[in-house]
């Protein structure tokens, strides 16, 4: 039954809607008066973590399937945001020249490899540092935690990832079994990392460049399926200066496996 409201006099309104908007907010208010959320737990980044990454991981291809897995003709840039330099930059790929050079491995680098179709395997070092190992190029990134600040050493292809957790509700949200509503209280968030001192490289394998310039921004989901299957959605976010006009974001979706079955360590190809 809808309830009508009778007319207001021009007088009452405003306090009525004054009245409704502290209600609004009261909630917040209430926040700041008692402190806010609880704060997010402390302690090393394995023993805090919000959400378990380790295991083996396959790459689901569901979109971009003919830049991802198959080499796209050289110029064929669609989708990325290279500004005037990237796009001749594109147009000058030489996966002979790359091979001859020892860099067949450019578009296997930070900013692309989650992207590469293949298996991942995902292990604590210690407690502070999450490694990724690619299949596809026989990759490896260490994501590494704490507020170091990271030591000076020369670009490389994977760069140097500042890794954090960035918790739900300060610190806490109700997550039932396999995602669903109705289990006990867990802890609830996202991975989010910064890797920066990057080697130039490619995003796609026909030579779309990125630069030295390059900083790559992550944010690791992971997601619960009433099957039982499990997820790990990876928001990359490329910003360059040298070669884009603006981010250049892509969403990558990954399961995970039972084991080690279809791991295939195998090298770089530069085309």
């Amino acid at each position: 039954m809808t309830m009508r409201v009778p007319f207001l006099h021009q007088r009452v309104a405003p306090v009525l809607t004054a009245a409704a908007a502290l209600a609004l907010f009261a909630p917040f208010g209430a926040q700041a008066q008692f402190g806010g959320p609880p704060p997010a737990p402390r302690g090393p980044a394995k023993t805090i973590a919000p959400i378990d990454l380790t295991g083996y991981w396959v790459s689901i291809v569901t979109e971009d399937w003919r830049f991802r897995m198959i080499t796209p003709p050289k110029g064929d840039t669609e989708g990325v945001p290279l500004n005037p330099a990237g796009t001749r930059a594109a147009a000058a790929w030489d996966p002979a020249k790359d091979e001859a050079a020892g860099e067949q491995c450019k578009s296997y680098g930070a900013p692309a490899i989650m992207r590469v179709p293949g298996r991942f395997h995902i292990t604590w070092v210690d407690d502070n540092t999450l490694k990724i190992e690619a299949d596809a190029g026989t990759q490896t990134r260490l994501l590494h935690f704490g507020t170091a600040p990271p030591p000076k050493e020369a670009p490389s292809l994977q760069g140097y990832s500042q890794a954090e957790w960035v918790f739900a509700l300060g610190g806490t949200a109700r997550r039932g079994g396999e995602g669903q509503p109705g289990g006990v209280p867990q802890r609830g968030g996202s991975l989010k990392v910064t890797t920066t001192n990057l080697k130039a490289g490619y995003l796609r394998k026909n030579g779309v460049p990125y630069s030295a310039n390059a900083t790559v921004t992550e944010w690791w989901d992971l997601l619960h399926e009433p099957n039982g299957s499990t997820w790990v959605v990876v928001k990359t976010i490329v910003t360059d200066p040298t070669y884009l006009f603006r981010p250049f974001v892509t969403s990558t979706n990954l399961r995970k496996q039972p084991d080690a079955s279809g791991w295939s360590p195998s090298p770089c190809e530069a085309k």
